[in-house]
């Protein structure tokens, strides 16, 4: 990372120690807030924007890239996307809630057992729904990439021209409920509660703010289980070979089982990120969130701005996405 690229040196006890010292902060403060009597869906609140207040101050004090600090008519867009993202998963919630509690209800009458180890210490339960709820969106997230019928929602998210702590909303609101939906749906029928949720919910916001921020950090050791920036700035690669790897949303177990943890130790990720041969894609919200829908003619409308004498230079990147 040159230095022209960033404001000033990160000491290296805020890269290692920044994550781990507002993510555990926000879980204390809600676990305290719930001990002492609080509904565990408004005890997360407070810490969670407190969580995010941080993170927009500190990337502007150590931004990983000066440039990605730099307003590009983008604000306003992602603020839109995550609000309605905000509103979408309260709606999804308590429908996967509604109809989890159904369906588990019916596995404990048939098979005449609890499948949630409420026994267990808080901690194990933590981790054991963050591997749990991943797995659906894992696997969603992949697809997404892999299907031309799913990446035409997921491509706004890749779409972003810098990373910093507000593009972790920009999702199709269809994006989101397919990845969340499944993920509260399998907690639920699990009978995981209404506790564990909060917290799936609470890691899973902050950890998506830090994956997208542009702030020095590391976690070495712990990138095993979070996928935090130092993977996720991979995955907005605009080459396909790059992008096309760390799924996860907020943690790494699933990738490395599967194949698809990468994190290159012999350079950085590239500063330039978006989607490549995709020119066309637009960069209001409206438009946005038609995208989806508008596909063949963005595709049409970007291999006619391609083909124009313009842009007729050497490419290095793949294809945007193994397109149908």
């Amino acid at each position: 990372m040159s230095s022209e690229k960033k404001q000033s040196k990160a000491p290296l006890a805020f890269q290692w120690g920044i994550f781990p010292l507002v993510m555990g902060t926000a879980v204390l403060a809600s676990w305290w807030l719930i001990r002492g009597g609080m509904d565990p869906a408004l005890a997360i609140i407070g810490p969670q924007i407190s969580a995010f207040f941080a993170v927009a101050v500190f990337e502007h004090v150590y931004p990983y890239h000066r440039s990605w600090n730099v307003n590009r008519s983008d604000v306003r867009v992602d603020a839109t996307h995550a609000i309605s993202i905000g509103i979408l998963l309260g709606v999804i919630t308590p429908v996967a809630v509604s109809i989890g509690v159904f369906v588990g209800g019916w596995l404990s009458d048939q098979f005449g057992l609890g499948l949630w180890p409420t026994e267990w210490p808080l901690l194990a339960q933590i981790v054991l729904v963050l591997i749990v709820g991943e797995l659906p969106g894992y696997w969603v997230h992949r697809w997404e990439h892999e299907w031309d019928g799913l990446w035409r929602f997921h491509a706004l998210h890749h779409s972003a021209p810098r990373l910093y702590w507000l593009n972790a909303g920009r999702f199709h609101p269809i994006d989101s409920f397919m990845t969340f939906a499944p993920s509260y749906l399998l907690l639920v029928i699990m009978g995981s509660g209404e506790t564990m949720l909060a917290y799936f919910g609470l890691i899973t916001a902050i950890h998506g703010i830090f994956q997208h921020a542009n702030i020095q950090l590391r976690l070495g050791p712990l990138n095993w289980f979070f996928s935090m920036a130092e993977l996720h700035r991979w995955h907005h690669s605009k080459t396909i070979v790059e992008a096309n790897h760390n799924y996860g949303q907020t943690i790494s177990i699933w990738d490395w089982v599967f194949g698809t943890r990468y994190l290159p130790a012999d350079r950085e990720p590239p500063e330039d990120i978006g989607i490549a041969n995709l020119e066309a894609f637009p960069m209001t919200w409206w438009a946005q969130i038609l995208s989806p829908f508008r596909w063949r003619k963005i595709k049409r409308d970007s291999a006619a701005v391609a083909s124009s004498p313009a842009n007729q230079t050497s490419t290095m990147e793949a294809p945007a996405r193994p397109l149908a």
